[in-house]
């Protein structure tokens, strides 16, 4: 029953018997008052009758009733739109648009935009562009010569008002609302056919700030007077969606349903970006059903991804060119165009990896060990001036000046323990042993800065290291002071303390632990307990000498 309802008030709505429309939708709602549908429905006959008001509550029930579909948020947008509350209807139609990307939906956007661009403005017929159109000296023949007009032009009431309207173009937009033969004027003068041109959901037979002619008038309106004539003003004509409520034959039916069903697929394929497809189906439904620009605004689209997908291609190979004539600046350069135009990971990669080769190529031209050196001893005066922070920078400079020489690190891991440092002073110590293993000075430098962290046992095995690499012996008393320094903070560390304590400290440490878990230190360890010698004789094998005085001085090996 409510089917046949909505049926019967398609065909009132398209007659444009909009107070029948609204009364068998109302019935239909008595019935069905979840059916979104049929709220839709009334909330466009109640526009089309300019009852905006009540058109935006029919359309926020539509809403709240299905609240995720897109043609409700279109209809409330119309209805705001009548209501001259722009950004409202803004709204309601980007909220439809997060929901599906139509375009009757941006449509609506559109001409929500126009109407009040044109509103703030304070024009009508100019911002349509009557008065350029009305300008045309050769206006009346043109219309005399085409078809659509010419029978029209026999009456010279018709012709004196066309007339008054070149002198005061804005007239014509008052008989755009009283009289039909105004729209096939602006149809031969647009070079469209007005009447034939049927419009997407969403949309309206006149632009913006234009009434919606009602039925046309049995004779022509009178012929305005030139002195006394004023422009009606001008009323939002907000967009009315037919697409619930326009009846079709069952041949073009059947031929928009087979459009849309191409257009569906186009758009999937689009999403997808397959372009080639996606133009491809969009092209069908464009030869299918000609009467829906959205089909060739689609295909438009689709170009357009083409387009500038093969400027970026051709950017990023320009690119590569520079990149291999060793250009890397402008390589970069070209890389990030590409990327503005079209972003692939294939390029994003291109353009890190040519980032980094410059870089490095920046680094090793930056080089100079003459320079390193200057700005080394540069950092000896800062440091012996007291200027800690001063040596810091001065030694930085000359690490980036010669990174291989391993003073540049040892002496700001000196002026970083001075500053209390000591994480940056370890780190770069460490480095300096990596750069130079022999550097006996870097092995010192990291047992001074271990000393000051208060980890003495790691103090002792980095003297320790700096002995084994002393081969001339040039800094054995530094080392052996050292050394002295380092067990005599150990021992007042571990002052009373007992075998099972000095166990539990000990095993505290990832190192020791895993030491005294291995079977063959377990077995060395067994062996020299009842044969002290024996452990010398273990000794001589350097793994195994490492991890005994690792043992000795975490104090669980004691020795006389």
């Amino acid at each position: 029953m409510a089917s046949a309802l909505k049926d019967q008030g398609n065909k009132a709505f398209q007659a444009k018997d909009y107070d029948k429309a609204v009364e068998l939708f109302s019935k239909a709602i008595d019935l069905e008052p979840e059916n979104f549908v049929l709220w839709s429905n009334r909330s466009a006959a109640k526009a089309a009758k300019k009852q905006y008001s009540a058109a935006l509550e029919d359309a926020e029930k539509c809403i709240s009733v299905n609240p995720s579909w897109s043609k409700g948020y279109a209809r409330k947008g119309a209805a705001l739109h009548g209501l001259r509350r722009y950004d409202e209807a803004i709204d309601a139609y980007e909220s439809g648009l997060r929901l599906e990307d139509n375009p009757a939906l941006r449509r609506g956007i559109k001409e929500v935009l126009d109407a009040k661009a044109a509103e703030e403005k304070g024009e009508g017929a100019q911002a349509f562009g009557f008065e350029k159109m009305f300008a045309d000296p050769n206006l009346l023949g043109k219309l005399a010569a085409n078809p659509r007009t010419a029978k029209d032009m026999a009456d010279p009431k018709w012709v004196e008002t066309l007339k008054l309207c070149q002198q005061q173009p804005k007239l014509a937009q008052s008989f755009l609302s009283s009289d039909p033969r105004m729209i096939n004027v602006l149809g031969v003068l647009m070079g469209i056919d007005m009447q034939g041109f049927e419009r997407e959901a969403g949309s309206e037979e006149l632009p913006p700030g234009f009434k919606k002619s009602p039925e046309a008038p049995s004779s022509p309106p009178p012929q305005p007077q030139a002195s006394t004539s004023k422009p009606a003003e001008p009323a939002p004509a907000p967009a009315q969606e037919q697409e619930d409520v326009e009846m079709e034959d069952a041949e073009e039916a059947k031929a928009k349903k087979e459009a849309e069903a191409e257009k569906k697929a186009g758009s999937e394929a689009y999403k997808a970006r397959d372009f080639e497809k996606a133009a491809a189906h969009f092209s069908k439904a464009w030869e299918i059903w000609p009467k829906d620009i959205t089909f060739l605004t689609n295909l438009g689209a689709v170009y357009f991804e083409q387009n500038y997908k093969l400027v970026s291609k051709a950017l990023g190979r320009i690119g590569t060119a520079y990149a291999r004539k060793s250009d890397l600046t402008t390589a970069i350069k070209y890389y990030q165009k590409s990327l503005t135009e079209h972003r692939t990971s294939d390029i994003l990669n291109k353009l890190r990896e040519t980032e980094r080769a410059q870089a490095e190529a920046a680094r090793l031209a930056y080089i100079d060990p003459e320079k390193a050196s200057q700005a080394r001893e540069e950092g000896n005066a800062h440091f012996k001036a007291g200027d800690f922070v001063g040596a810091v920078k001065a030694y930085t400079e000359a690490i980036k000046r010669d990174p291989q020489d391993p003073r540049g690190y040892n002496n700001r891991a000196n002026a970083y323990t001075k500053l209390v440092a000591l994480p940056e002073a370890l780190k770069d110590a460490e480095e300096a042993i990596k750069i130079d293993p022999k550097f006996v000075k870097a092995y010192i430098r990291k047992s001074h800065v271990l000393y000051v962290m208060r980890d003495y046992t790691k103090a002792i095995e980095a003297v320790e290291q700096a002995a084994d690499h002393d081969a001339e012996r040039k800094h054995s008393r530094e080392i052996q002071e050292q050394v002295i320094k380092c067990q005599q903070a150990l021992f007042s560390q571990r002052e009373g303390e007992n075998e099972e304590e000095t166990l539990q400290r000990a095993m505290r440490d990832p190192e020791v632990a895993g030491i005294m878990s291995d079977p063959i230190m377990q077995s060395i360890l067994q062996q020299a307990q009842s044969d002290p010698a024996a452990l010398q004789d273990h000794m001589k094998n350097p793994s195994v000498r490492e991890k005994i005085m690792k043992l000795i001085n975490a104090g669980i090996i004691k020795t006389r």
